[in-house]
């Protein structure tokens, strides 16, 4: 099964919860807390890998989790940090967001990683809050929920070459000549069901050519095959253009494909091209001169190479070509990368540092008591990482509304004994 495109949820491991605990040994008298922190929920990665070749491995699995953290335990004891998740996925994996409105990362290069989600950092055990005034906490933070999102794959397959045209043009014999490609091979149109990658040996130059199912009128638009397959074009850097001798008007066919091509998107119109004219050994020499004539007309100054991918005939002439105008584009890449001298100035944050402190989104009225929905990364953290009916993690809360400035605020709002402050799905008791 050939799959190119697999939409996925991922859950980051959980943070295991802290201890409360207290030493406890014969002869030692008010030992005191010794609750060790949990530890961190297992992060979700994906990485590129050449084991595969499409996303059929993950086809039938949705929901991918990190390893959970382990809780901590008493005698200081840190919890076991979870195991982090890495899925696979072949070269030229594209990641979008849900709603495939922004590419988050394409990932077109051998043994890239990417982090796509966190695990929830681990909550302290009661010996992180002793203090000298207060020595026997009863307190531990729980662990924090490891990040979740959304993402879809879709694959477009990294080849050097592209080999495009019409069903039966006869692009799958051609691959199978020129590289180490085995496609199926019939005499019926489209016979090809997936893309097909080869590496091609000429000379010193190796290059990756593909061979995207044939194309029709109408591909642009959903009609055949072609149209599951015109993004796997994108990545090639040129593309062979494939067109059946034995069939009437070569120069319509020539034209309609570039048409279908400019539908899909303008970038792979502008792709340069080597026209090649396939199955020559069905004709004489006058009738094929009148064949590279009509096709002539249309792709103006363009060489045309006459093959037969049967008889493997013009193969010599039509791999130089590729190999020369690889090579030219490679020397222009390599100009270009020399001349981008771009400096990327990566800002470094310190661990929970949150410029906005914190957000009163909303104030709903509710009979008598109002209720403020607050929002803020870091008071965010602190709330879910707190049991609300201890009351030890509650006076927690309650000191740190009043350090970021949130408990003045709500004040000048006219807040009042028995209003409530909503962060997340956790109501807080305002307390004058």
């Amino acid at each position: 099964m050939f799959l190119d495109e697999h939409k996925i949820k991922l859950i980051a491991g959980k943070g295991g919860d802290g201890c409360s605990s207290f030493r406890r040994e014969k002869f030692v008298a008010r030992g005191g807390p010794n609750g060790g922190d949990g530890g961190t929920g297992g992060d979700i990665i994906i990485a590129t890998t050449p084991h595969h070749n499409t996303l059929s491995h993950l086809a039938y699995k949705k929901t991918f989790e990190g390893g959970r953290g382990g809780h901590g335990l008493g005698k200081d004891t840190h919890g076991a940090n979870g195991d982090d998740l890495i899925i696979e996925v072949p070269v030229g994996t594209l990641i979008w967001n849900e709603e495939k409105t922004k590419v988050i990362a394409d990932l077109a290069e051998r043994g890239e990683r990417i982090i796509m989600v966190r695990g929830g950092i681990g909550g302290m055990g009661n010996a992180r809050f002793k203090t000298s005034t207060n020595q026997a906490p009863r307190f531990a933070e729980t662990g924090e929920p490891g990040g979740q999102l959304e993402i879809i794959l879709e694959l477009k397959l990294v080849a050097d070459v592209g080999i495009i045209g019409f069903p039966s043009a006869g692009k799958s014999t051609l691959i199978s000549v020129i590289s180490n490609a085995k496609p199926k091979i019939a005499e019926y149109h489209f016979t090809t069901l997936a893309p097909n990658l080869g590496v091609v040996k000429y000379h010193s130059h190796n290059f990756v050519v593909a061979d995207i199912p044939g194309l029709i009128e109408g591909a642009s638009e959903g009609k055949g095959l072609g149209h599951k397959f015109l993004k796997h074009v994108a990545r090639t850097k040129i593309l062979v253009h494939v067109i059946d001798c034995a069939l009437e008007d070569p120069d319509k066919l020539y034209q309609m494909i570039n048409s279908e091509l400019k539908k899909f998107d303008k970038r792979l119109s502008k792709l340069p091209q080597i026209i090649v004219l396939n199955k020559i050994d069905l004709f004489d020499k006058e009738t094929l001169a009148v064949r590279i004539k009509e096709l002539q007309k249309v792709t103006k100054k363009a060489k045309i190479f006459p093959i037969s991918a049967v008889a493997h005939k013009g193969l010599k002439e039509l791999l130089a070509e590729m190999s020369q105008q690889l090579t030219k584009l490679t020397i222009k890449e390599a100009k270009e990368d020399a001349e981008e001298k771009v400096i990327k100035i990566v800002p470094i944050l310190r661990p929970h540092e949150d410029k906005v402190k914190f957000n009163i989104n909303e104030t709903v009225q509710d009979e008598e008591k109002q209720l403020f929905y607050v929002s803020g990364k870091r008071l965010e953290q602190i709330t879910i990482m707190t049991d609300l009916k201890n009351r030890e993690g509650l006076e927690r809360i309650y000191r740190y509304i009043e350090a970021i400035g949130l408990q003045q605020a709500l004040k000048k709002r006219k807040a009042k004994l028995g209003d409530k402050i909503r962060v997340n799905e956790k109501s807080i008791p305002f307390r004058p």
